[in-house]
């Protein structure tokens, strides 16, 4: 665990993402002078900063990222707040704020940005879009030793990874796809963004094709998945997170597709440590969707956390009522 990224990630240019709904995430965690706050998903540190200068001086929000290279751009967008951050998935977050000396059940508060960054998006020697040809990665930490989408692609049995690509990208023409992917591995390397959305689109019918959503999308979002084993992390932390959190501290958590989403709403509908404050998830204005397209999938749920002893009774004025 290290409150510094390593080794020195290349230098990149100013971050051009926006933070999605970030006004309700301010509202909703309402944050404290003194509060200790966290963002899991801390990218290029835009919900970070927001916190930080409620929190104040006296406060503190604690940043996580597995990728080194958002973490720089978090520092210099929270540069004099009082931010703190730290190279760890959010998975990590419990022994990560220990390091730092927060002891479980003393946040009052923490966000998660499930979604991908703009500026991830626009490296493309990070293999995460296929709008530019790059190198078949997709590691949220590139320093990592896991395996990138090239090597799995390369190495998994066609079944698995069919299996994969149906799971993760929700995708119909999963098998047809994997067939494709173990024929044309067999006389030459997939190691490119390019070379692989030209294989998947050549899988769909032509009409198919045309269609407002290139056909391989859902692909490199499973594999994404696959690479970094998203929804694990997913499922760790929302086993814990009741723990980090203080007594009436609220967890704020931001999805992009209903395979998060799904996980997202049962965690805070069936554990009992949690009230759910968000009946259905919060979504971007119009306003909002009209200047940063990618918050139009945007979904916020929202939850307390509550011991049996202290959850208060609902009433038709209490929140989430």
């Amino acid at each position: 665990m290290s409150s510094e990224p390593s080794p020195e990630p290349p230098e990149r240019p100013k971050a051009v993402h926006r933070p999605v709904l970030l006004d309700e995430v301010v509202r909703w965690l309402a944050p404290r002078e003194g509060a200790i706050l966290v963002d899991g998903t801390v990218g290029a540190g835009g919900h970070a900063a927001a916190l930080a200068r409620l929190v104040g001086p006296s406060g503190r929000v604690i940043g996580f990222d597995r990728d080194p290279n958002m973490l720089e751009l978090a520092r210099a967008a929270t540069e004099g707040l009082p931010v703190v951050l730290v190279h760890a998935p959010y998975s990590a977050m419990r022994d990560g704020l220990e390091s730092q000396g927060i002891e479980p059940g003393t946040a009052a508060g923490v966000v998660l940005d499930l979604g991908l960054s703009s500026d991830q998006l626009a490296w493309r020697d990070r293999g995460f879009s296929f709008a530019t040809d790059g190198p078949l990665d997709m590691r949220f930490d590139p320093t990592s030793d896991l395996p990138t989408a090239a090597e799995l692609i390369a190495r998994m049995p066609e079944k698995d990874l069919a299996d994969a690509i149906y799971q993760y990208g929700e995708e119909r023409f999963s098998r047809r796809i994997a067939r494709r992917i173990v024929e044309t591995r067999r006389s030459e390397p997939i190691a490119t963004t390019a070379a692989l959305a030209d294989l998947v689109r050549r899988c769909f019918p032509p009409r198919a094709r045309r269609g407002p959503i290139d056909p391989a999308t859902r692909v490199f979002q499973a594999l994404r998945i696959l690479v970094n084993d998203e929804l694990g992390h997913l499922d760790a932390i929302l086993a814990e997170l009741p723990e980090i959190l203080a007594p009436g501290g609220r967890a704020a958590i931001i999805s992009f597709h209903s395979l998060e989403d799904r996980r997202v709403k049962r965690a805070f509908r069936d554990d009992d440590r949690w009230t759910a404050l968000t009946k259905k998830p919060v979504t971007a204005t119009a306003e909002e969707t009209a200047v940063n397209p990618r918050a139009r999938s945007a979904k916020l749920r929202v939850a307390q956390r509550w011991t049996n002893q202290e959850r208060p009774v609902p009433t038709p004025t209490s929140p989430g009522y």
